[in-house]
């Protein structure tokens, strides 16, 4: 595949990202991180090697997590995940899950402003990059030249937690409504970066005059994917197998729109490595210009429901083409 970017067919607007499954070292350890402190549900598990949660314990999934016993260590340069940002419904759901890390013991790596949003950032106990946001309206989004202005400001995070006084009530949890928002990712390359993420799937890019980065999105959000390449320009790709990012889907709204983005991208040399059928979704895997790994995904029932019925059964793309 080209690095230089392709022109690309719109994508559907109604395209989010869902969620990003993780390798870990010691999943008892991270489950009871997101679980017990953060305040997802489990929402499936193996019973031992996978775990899949989300803010409601429903599917779809906002987090899975594999452990690998001996996983290969990878430098956190090499491309991969730079933080996975989960989107609060409101500042006051912000401020009550920032409250609990407080309280938990927890103390953030940063916190900021970025005039579309306000996020604060930490790393969970295998060091994986997290963010906790929640969104300013769209109408006060600022524009220039075509592109959503975004910056990187001090929070002020005493006014945040101010969000939290008087709710009262014991913790009982992340605010339902949370889902993953945008990842973010370290990539070798921004052309490369691009040529995959808008030239073969379509996002648009939104985002330019961010030194070293570059953030797309469907639908005019400010974005659903960041890359940047700080530390990690010209880096090799992550070894296989190894701690971090095992992948992340995005969520697309119907099979029609799957089936283009797959032919779309098997006629632009882009490798599809599977398909699956999990009962509640299907979904096929390929890979960026650095080897991350990532999930074109459509649910079949678009609504919030028990996972009892997802499997994983692998079958040919070309079922999936012509089916």
């Amino acid at each position: 595949m080209s690095d230089r970017p392709a022109e690309a067919p719109a994508l559907d607007p109604r395209t989010s990202v869902g969620h990003v499954h993780l390798t870990v070292r010691d999943l008892p350890g991270t489950l009871r991180f997101y679980r017990d402190v953060l305040g997802f549900r489990e929402a499936w598990t193996d019973g031992g090697r996978t775990a899949y949660l989300s803010a409601d314990g429903l599917y779809p999934f906002h987090l899975g997590l594999t452990q690998e016993s001996e996983p290969p260590d990878a430098a956190r340069a090499r491309p991969g995940l730079y933080h996975a940002a989960f989107l609060l419904p409101t500042r006051r759901a912000l401020a009550r899950v920032v409250e609990r890390l407080l309280s938990s013991g927890v103390m953030p790596d940063g916190a900021s402003d970025h005039l579309v949003s306000e996020a604060v950032y930490l790393r969970d106990p295998e060091g994986n990059g997290l963010e906790l946001y929640a969104d300013r309206p769209r109408e006060r989004w600022r524009r220039r030249g075509g592109q959503i202005l975004m910056s990187t400001e001090p929070l002020d995070l005493d006014g945040l937690l101010a969000e939290a006084a008087g709710t009262g009530g014991a913790w009982a949890g992340i605010d339902p409504g949370t889902r993953l928002g945008h990842v973010h990712l370290r990539v070798s390359d921004l052309a490369r970066a691009e040529a995959f993420y808008h030239g073969v799937l379509g996002f648009d890019v939104v985002l330019r005059e961010y030194p070293g980065a570059l953030f797309l999105s469907a639908g005019g959000y400010h974005h659903h994917i960041g890359v940047n390449v700080w530390g990690s320009r010209g880096a090799a790709p992550r070894p296989a197998g190894g701690v971090g990012l095992r992948y992340f889907t995005i969520a697309l709204p119907d099979r029609r729109e799957l089936v283009r983005l797959v032919r779309r991208a098997e006629q632009l040399g882009v490798r599809i490595e599977a398909a699956y059928d999990h009962g509640l979704s299907e979904t096929v895997s390929l890979r960026d210009g650095d080897g991350i790994g990532v999930v074109l995904a459509v649910d079949r029932d678009g609504g919030r429901v028990p996972a009892a019925a997802w499997h994983s059964e692998p079958r040919p793309v070309a079922a999936l083409l012509h089916g």
